[in-house]
């Protein structure tokens, strides 16, 4: 990929700079990350996989928090959400307190080098995150080993990591991830026809940590 803004934090932090005042004015939390099926898509997993409500579940990179809302409406009760932009974390921290979810734990986190007490997590999610991660104009190479390590140290053996990327394929996902992690399944997400070929603008795959 091609390095980009969109890759560093003083990017995220002005972003969500921005929402936070946005939220403060008009209670509109913002933008959600591949949409609300994104969402529902990793909620409706987690129900058919009949994972407990009270499951250790790590939002990696929460942004405004929705994700972790929708966890905590749909029962969930072990809910940390972790962003290295105090903006983000922020503006999360207020859309929480709006819809009174008092079960959502939210961290100023840097997932590169995740504090000591960051561990232990049945479940992880990304949502964008690995893929902003890619795209950092600083050795995004050696960025996303350290995810990879990272990821492995806060997660459980056994434990489930949900990845939705809009930059990478199943088969490079598959490849990133290779090590410590296999592929449990492919979601469905939307597909798109173009010049006669089909294609997705989403990947969303399930690993289980080995």
């Amino acid at each position: 990929f091609s390095p980009s803004v969109l890759g560093t934090r003083e990017h995220w932090d002005a972003a969500y700079e921005r929402e936070l005042q946005t939220f403060q004015d008009t209670g509109d939390a913002g933008e959600i990350w591949f949409g609300e099926e994104s969402m529902a898509r990793v909620i409706r997993w987690l129900g058919k996989q009949k994972v407990p409500l009270d499951s250790s579940v790590l939002d990696i990179g929460t942004g405004n928090g929705v994700l972790l809302v929708e966890l905590a409406k749909s029962g969930y009760t072990n809910l940390t959400g972790i962003d290295y932009s105090p903006s983000a974390i922020q503006l999360s921290e207020k859309v929480r307190d709006k819809e009174g979810m008092s079960n959502i734990t939210l961290k100023v986190e840097d997932f590169l080098a995740p504090s000591a007490e960051l561990s232990g997590f049945e479940i992880c999610i990304d949502k964008g995150t690995f893929d902003a991660i890619s795209l950092n104009p600083d050795n995004a190479v050696g960025k996303r080993k350290q995810y990879l390590r990272s990821l492995c140290s806060v997660l459980k053996p056994e434990g489930f990591f949900l990845i939705t990327s809009c930059n990478w394929t199943k088969e490079e996902l598959l490849n990133e991830f290779r090590e410590g992690l296999e592929i449990l399944e492919e979601l469905p997400t939307p597909k798109f026809c173009f010049g006669g070929r089909i294609g997705n603008s989403v990947t969303a795959l399930v690993f289980q940590r080995k």
